[in-house]
């Protein structure tokens, strides 16, 4: 019984190994496939630059692109199976003893799982960005060519309609920038008025104090000549007392 289940576990190691050989080689040549589309053809099949020529044209690669990730795909599942078959292994009763050797390597399995799981995807996802990025710069091209092969009325149309927004475009800048200035003066003009307004105020509040004052500085001009009615007559009294006085 033992040897039955150490040659089924042989068995499931064979498998995993091939699968991983197999596997590995498909991702090379997906990531080259991946390498050599990068910026090597349009959609149209028809290369950027002019000095090289490409080997497949941008349809073949898409086809070759979606049967290697099918084929890549289908070998994951193969894998993740027998993965499966081999982590129920181990967890067998009969297998205890040999547990932890047998769990090692299949967490090593895993592992290797993983980072082709990883790479695929990784890999996958660059392609289809690259071939994203190639389908718009062929929608521009296309754009742009179609453009230039028009006649030549219709590109100086274009050229004086073009010509004729952007003056329409300045002068809304100019109607813009002169309604602003117009706001700003009318602001400062508002703020100048209010701060003439309490000038005059002021002004009209000292006019009104000026009578106020003017009185008390008469009335006090007129107690001081009482005053000094007062004073010189107090003396001259007392001088003719004394001249009165001395002449007796």
């Amino acid at each position: 019984m033992a040897a039955g289940n150490s040659n089924y576990w042989e068995d499931l190691r064979k498998q995993a190994r091939q699968l991983e050989n197999e596997l590995d080689l498909k991702l090379v040549s997906f990531s080259k496939l991946c390498t050599s589309y990068n910026g090597a053809t349009t959609r149209d099949g028809r290369r950027d630059s002019s000095d090289t020529t490409p080997l497949l044209n941008g349809s073949s690669q898409d086809r070759m692109f979606e049967t290697m990730a099918v084929e890549i795909e289908q070998l994951l599942a193969k894998l993740t199976g027998v993965n499966d078959k081999m982590a129920e292994y181990t967890s067998s009763p009969g297998v205890t003893s040999l547990n932890a050797a047998l769990m090692h390597t299949l967490q090593r399995h895993r592992d290797i799982l993983q980072d082709y799981t990883h790479e695929f995807n990784k890999t996958k996802a660059n392609f289809v960005a690259i071939r994203e990025r190639e389908d718009l710069l062929g929608s521009v091209r296309k754009d742009i060519e179609s453009y230039k092969s028009g006649s030549g009325v219709n590109n100086r149309r274009t050229e004086l309609f073009l010509k004729e927004h952007e003056h329409l475009r300045n002068s809304d800048r100019l109607i813009e920038d002169t309604i602003s200035i117009a706001m700003a003066t009318k602001e400062n003009v508002t703020s100048q008025r209010g701060m003439l307004k309490s000038i005059q105020s002021r002004v009209n509040s000292l006019a009104n104090r000026f009578p106020a004052i003017n009185n008390l500085v008469q009335r006090i001009n007129l107690r001081k000549r009482r005053d000094t009615l007062i004073l010189g007559g107090v003396i001259g009294i007392c001088t003719i007392l004394l001249l009165l006085y001395a002449f007796h």
